[in-house]
């Protein structure tokens, strides 16, 4: 059987396919290419194409359309790459793409006969999303336009490729409803063979002290702390416990950058910006950054409670590795969460602007360990059902090999 030639373009490649791309490069039934910027980090026994842009957007550009150009910059290097590609006698059957970047704006006119399938992670201006959702940072009507100006990007990916993809019913229900036929719902999945609880577990934490599991910790996680995954919140409702319980510890870990939003106008992060507001106690209060993943791993297994709060956006893999890990996650009652927990079934649900509500059932959370089992085990078993890297493959590997 000839194999389906298959090109998968992300502009930080791998990204999210790399799990995809280190099963598919062993099978016959695929012949794989990548693409990526010259600086992504690739992927280990895989040489992919890389592209770069011959310059920066013009700074004397509308605001408005910075984000357009620079996405056209993108597409217009990648366009240079795939038209040399195709003079040597490269021809895909399959485009596989992140196209938030623009990276693929201009594959339809170099490959008219590829299917192109996009991975389609957000839409953002329609109502009830992210924007104007948190009203401690309201936005400016230029933000609003601006972001309004970016959908255009989106819209015109949508009306260019033959397929999507999106990780949940939350974000396709955040496309327009005329594009809900081409989006499919397959989320990657997670890698649940190397998540589990362990009561055994412990954690050595920057200042020597070691924590185990049944220890009253609380976790946090996020890429960067920041308000879009209720930083401020959670910071809020920290200074509430550790005024109420005199020995828990939490473990935050976490970078400084900004991946959502903005920068704090009077502190260099967001870190910073909360410390300055809240009183914490050092000794009991651990910012570990960013870290190894076996650390991650050990920090997952030693919590008691873990908090997970999102503005309505794109859900996190660090709910779903947290669940496949025994956690009890207390949640934002926002829809990416609510798709995945239930209240008092799998997860505890909260009001994402309420530190005492959420101070109050992490100290429940302590008090009653045992009783918060059965939703820890709830929580594992529907990840590890729903939400594996082998389930994420094939539905993938349907989608690529489906005609028509």
């Amino acid at each position: 059987m000839t194999p389906t030639r298959l090109l998968i373009l992300h502009q930080n490649f791998p990204g999210q396919f790399r799990h995809l791309i280190n099963h598919w490069k062993a099978l016959s039934i695929f012949q794989v290419n990548g693409l990526g910027l010259k600086s992504a980090p690739g992927l280990d026994g895989f040489n992919h194409l890389c592209y770069e842009l011959h310059r920066q957007p013009n700074r004397e550009q509308h605001p408005y359309l910075r984000t357009m150009e620079r996405a056209v910059l993108h597409g217009q290097a990648v366009a240079r790459i795939l038209l040399a590609a195709k003079k040597k006698g490269y021809q895909p059957d399959v485009v596989l793409a992140h196209p938030g970047w623009g990276d693929a704006l201009y594959v339809r006119d170099i490959y008219p006969d590829a299917r192109i399938i996009h991975f389609c992670e957000w839409f953002y201006s329609l109502p009830k999303g992210d924007l104007g959702f948190d009203s401690e940072f309201p936005d400016s009507f230029d933000q609003q336009a601006k972001i309004a100006t970016w959908d255009a990007l989106h819209s015109l990916n949508l009306v260019r490729c033959d397929a999507g993809v999106t990780p949940t019913q939350w974000q396709r229900s955040r496309h327009p409803e005329l594009f809900h036929h081409k989006l499919n719902v397959i989320h990657e999945g997670i890698d649940t063979e190397q998540l589990n609880p362990d009561a055994n577990a412990t954690f050595k934490l920057p200042n020597g002290i070691v924590v185990r599991a049944g220890d009253p910790i609380v976790t946090y996680v996020a890429r960067n702390l920041e308000p879009y995954r209720g930083f401020h919140t959670f910071m809020r409702a920290l200074e509430r416990i550790q005024k109420t319980h005199k020995t828990c510890h939490a473990i935050i870990v976490g970078g400084d950058d900004i991946s959502y939003g903005a920068r704090p106008k009077n502190a260099p992060n967001w870190r910073k910006q909360m410390l300055d507001e809240v009183s914490l106690d050092p000794a009991r209060t651990h910012f570990l950054g960013k870290v190894p993943y076996q650390s991650y791993k050990k920090v997952l297994q030693v919590s008691a409670a873990h908090i997970y709060l999102t503005y309505p956006f794109v859900l996190s893999w660090s709910m779903l590795e947290a669940m496949a890990s025994g956690c009890l996650i207390i949640g934002s009652r926002t829809p990416p969460v609510e798709e995945i927990i239930e209240d008092g079934v799998n997860g505890v649900l909260v009001d994402f602007f309420n530190p005492s509500e959420i101070a109050q059932r992490i100290l429940t959370a302590f008090e009653s360990p045992q009783a918060h089992m059965p939703l820890r085990q709830a929580a594992e078993h529907l990840i590890k059902s729903r939400y594996t890297l082998a389930q994420g493959e094939t539905a993938y590997r349907e989608l690529i090999l489906q005609r028509g």
